[in-house]
């Protein structure tokens, strides 16, 4: 299970549409949004870049994808 609320937050500071982000995720944005609401789950690759393009560091990644606090 993932911190939705944390990784909403990332995506709406980072200024990037969720329509790119899907799109750099080789996902269609509905495909995003039932990741980010945790109906399916983020492959690993998909973290890894997740995590580059919002500038999530090691530690926040553990938190909003691994549920480590």
């Amino acid at each position: 299970m993932i911190n939705t609320e944390l990784l909403r937050q990332k995506i709406d500071e980072s200024g990037y549409r969720f329509s790119w982000i899907a799109k750099q995720l080789n996902l269609s944005p509905y495909g995003l949004r039932k990741k980010v609401d945790g109906d399916t789950e983020f492959k690993v690759s998909e973290v890894s870049k997740i995590c580059k393009l919002l500038n999530i560091s090691d530690k926040e990644r553990e938190i909003i994808f691994f549920c480590k606090k």
